[in-house]
Protein backbone atom coordinates (compact mmCIF):
# COMPACT_ATOMS: atom_id res chain seq x y z
CA UNK A 1 0.00 0.00 0.00
CA UNK A 2 2.80 2.45 0.89
CA UNK A 3 4.63 1.72 -2.36
CA UNK A 4 1.48 2.41 -4.36
CA UNK A 5 1.02 5.75 -2.58
CA UNK A 6 4.62 6.73 -3.36
CA UNK A 7 4.23 5.67 -6.99
CA UNK A 8 1.09 7.82 -7.30
CA UNK A 9 2.50 10.77 -5.38
CA UNK A 10 5.77 11.08 -7.28
CA UNK A 11 4.22 11.87 -10.70
CA UNK A 12 1.87 14.37 -9.05
CA UNK A 13 4.79 16.20 -7.45
CA UNK A 14 6.71 16.23 -10.74
CA UNK A 15 3.67 17.57 -12.57
CA UNK A 16 3.19 20.34 -9.97
CA UNK A 17 6.83 21.34 -10.33
CA UNK A 18 6.53 21.46 -14.11
CA UNK A 19 3.36 23.54 -13.94
CA UNK A 20 4.98 26.01 -11.54
CA UNK A 21 7.98 26.43 -13.85
CA UNK A 22 5.68 26.91 -16.83
CA UNK A 23 3.72 29.61 -14.99
CA UNK A 24 6.97 31.39 -14.04
CA UNK A 25 8.09 31.25 -17.66
CA UNK A 26 4.78 32.54 -19.03
CA UNK A 27 4.65 35.43 -16.56
CA UNK A 28 8.33 36.33 -17.02
CA UNK A 29 8.99 35.79 -13.32
CA UNK A 30 11.77 33.26 -14.02
CA UNK A 31 13.83 35.87 -15.88
CA UNK A 32 12.86 38.63 -13.46
CA UNK A 33 14.06 36.60 -10.48
CA UNK A 34 17.40 35.96 -12.19
CA UNK A 35 17.82 39.68 -12.89
CA UNK A 36 16.85 40.59 -9.32
CA UNK A 37 19.56 38.26 -7.97
CA UNK A 38 22.44 39.52 -10.14
CA UNK A 39 21.30 42.82 -11.64
CA UNK A 40 22.30 46.36 -10.79
CA UNK A 41 19.85 48.71 -9.09
CA UNK A 42 18.27 51.69 -10.76
CA UNK A 43 15.13 53.76 -10.97
CA UNK A 44 12.73 53.74 -13.89
CA UNK A 45 10.00 56.03 -15.09
CA UNK A 46 7.01 54.23 -16.57
CA UNK A 47 6.50 55.43 -20.15
CA UNK A 48 3.73 53.00 -21.10
CA UNK A 49 1.75 50.16 -19.55
CA UNK A 50 -0.41 47.63 -21.38
CA UNK A 51 -2.44 44.53 -20.64
CA UNK A 52 -0.87 41.29 -21.88
CA UNK A 53 -4.17 39.43 -21.54
CA UNK A 54 -2.73 37.12 -18.87
CA UNK A 55 -3.31 37.08 -15.14
CA UNK A 56 -2.32 34.90 -12.22
CA UNK A 57 -4.69 34.53 -9.27
CA UNK A 58 -6.57 37.59 -10.46
CA UNK A 59 -3.43 39.72 -10.64
CA UNK A 60 -2.59 41.09 -14.10
CA UNK A 61 0.61 40.47 -15.98
CA UNK A 62 1.34 43.78 -17.68
CA UNK A 63 3.79 44.97 -20.27
CA UNK A 64 5.87 48.02 -19.40
CA UNK A 65 8.05 50.41 -21.35
CA UNK A 66 10.50 51.98 -18.90
CA UNK A 67 13.10 54.73 -19.01
CA UNK A 68 15.83 53.41 -16.73
CA UNK A 69 18.23 55.69 -14.83
CA UNK A 70 21.19 54.28 -12.94
CA UNK A 71 24.41 55.66 -11.54
CA UNK A 72 27.25 56.01 -14.03
CA UNK A 73 25.31 55.23 -17.22
CA UNK A 74 23.17 57.08 -19.73
CA UNK A 75 19.41 56.58 -19.34
CA UNK A 76 18.00 53.87 -21.59
CA UNK A 77 14.58 52.54 -22.57
CA UNK A 78 13.64 48.89 -22.02
CA UNK A 79 10.47 46.81 -22.15
CA UNK A 80 9.52 44.08 -19.72
CA UNK A 81 6.47 42.30 -18.39
CA UNK A 82 5.62 41.95 -14.74
CA UNK A 83 3.08 40.41 -12.42
CA UNK A 84 1.50 43.33 -10.55
CA UNK A 85 -0.83 42.99 -7.60
CA UNK A 86 -4.33 44.32 -8.35
CA UNK A 87 -4.03 46.84 -5.55
CA UNK A 88 -0.67 48.06 -6.85
CA UNK A 89 -1.83 48.92 -10.39
CA UNK A 90 -2.55 52.59 -9.48
CA UNK A 91 1.11 53.02 -8.46
CA UNK A 92 2.37 51.55 -11.76
CA UNK A 93 1.05 54.09 -14.27
CA UNK A 94 2.80 56.29 -16.85
CA UNK A 95 4.98 58.83 -15.07
CA UNK A 96 5.47 56.70 -11.96
CA UNK A 97 9.02 56.16 -10.65
CA UNK A 98 9.80 52.55 -9.72
CA UNK A 99 12.78 50.64 -8.37
CA UNK A 100 14.26 48.23 -10.89
CA UNK A 101 17.25 46.01 -11.45
CA UNK A 102 18.84 45.68 -14.87
CA UNK A 103 21.30 43.31 -16.49
CA UNK A 104 24.48 45.37 -17.13
CA UNK A 105 25.50 43.09 -20.01
CA UNK A 106 22.09 43.27 -21.72
CA UNK A 107 20.13 46.40 -20.92
CA UNK A 108 17.02 45.04 -22.61
CA UNK A 109 16.63 42.82 -19.52
CA UNK A 110 14.99 44.79 -16.69
CA UNK A 111 12.97 43.59 -13.70
CA UNK A 112 10.80 45.57 -11.32
CA UNK A 113 12.11 45.53 -7.78
CA UNK A 114 9.08 47.14 -6.17
CA UNK A 115 8.25 44.38 -3.72
CA UNK A 116 11.69 44.21 -2.04
CA UNK A 117 10.59 46.89 0.46
CA UNK A 118 7.84 44.60 1.78
CA UNK A 119 10.11 41.74 2.86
Amino acid sequence: MKLRAVVLLLPCLLLCGCVMRLVDHMTGEDQANAIRRTGRPGRARVLKIWDTGMSLNGNPIVGLRLEVHAEGIQPFVAETKALIGRLDIPQVQPGAELLVKYDPTDRTRVALDIYEQRK
